[in-house]
């Protein structure tokens, strides 16, 4: 019987993976230009990947996360714009975190016009803890005002003046929260829309040790 997947066999699988998968030529991507027929395609792949080797509960899009037994996501990504989107669950996301790990990869694709063939080389593949999946500039900045003895009303006006959505009465609530619950600083840039919009572009050039993130390769 397999044992049961953590996240440490997470990290070794997805390491794993990108050197196993990366630079293999297949017909199924010819001509792929759609990111999200791309990162499909990668998420089932690495899904069954890990399924071979250990015991896991495997979830959709529809359902919710793709690894719900371990709170993670799989996010599949081109190096052209490192982003993808992630369904708005409440506006403290920005500034507390989604809620979930993220398991981003980010690859290269190219294609063969000879063998009428695709394939992908992942530069880049990287565990962030859910502690970490909130916005960069949201938190360091409200992080600054409490480290300069900012109040609730400080906070409150940088909400409002950064749109986070939310109506008045709950954006004066979240700013007394935040003064009792200062937050961690995300590494995540997040775009407010009717799904949130994160972006990647720090976490794949960060060169220093961050707790919380694990860069696999």
């Amino acid at each position: 019987m397999n044992q049961k997947l953590n996240t440490k066999h997470l990290i070794k699988s997805a390491k794993e993976f990108c050197a196993t998968q990366s630079k293999v030529y297949r017909t199924e991507l010819y001509g792929i230009t759609d990111g999200k027929a791309v990162g499909t395609f990668v998420e089932h792949l690495f899904k069954d990947f890990l399924a071979q080797r250990y015991d896991l509960t495997i979830g959709n899009s529809a359902s919710g996360l793709d690894l719900p037994s371990i709170n993670t996501d799989i996010k599949v990504t081109s190096i052209k714009q490192p982003q993808s989107s992630c369904p708005y669950k409440d506006s403290k996301q920005k500034i507390y975190g989604l809620g979930y790990n993220l398991i981003i990869f980010v690859y290269r694709k190219e294609d063969d016009d000879i063998q009428r063939k695709g394939m992908l080389d992942f530069l880049s593949c990287t565990f962030v803890d859910s502690k970490r999946t909130a916005d960069y500039q949201t938190t360091t900045g409200l992080r600054n005002i409490i480290n300069n003895k900012g109040n609730v009303d400080d906070i409150y006006a940088f909400l409002s003046d950064h749109k986070i959505p939310a109506d008045d009465v709950t954006l004066y609530n979240m700013a007394e929260d935040i003064l009792k619950r200062p937050p961690e600083i995300g590494y995540l840039t997040i775009s407010n829309a009717l799904q949130w919009r994160l972006q990647y572009g720090r976490i794949v050039s960060l060169n220093e040790n961050i707790p919380g993130i694990t860069r696999i390769i």
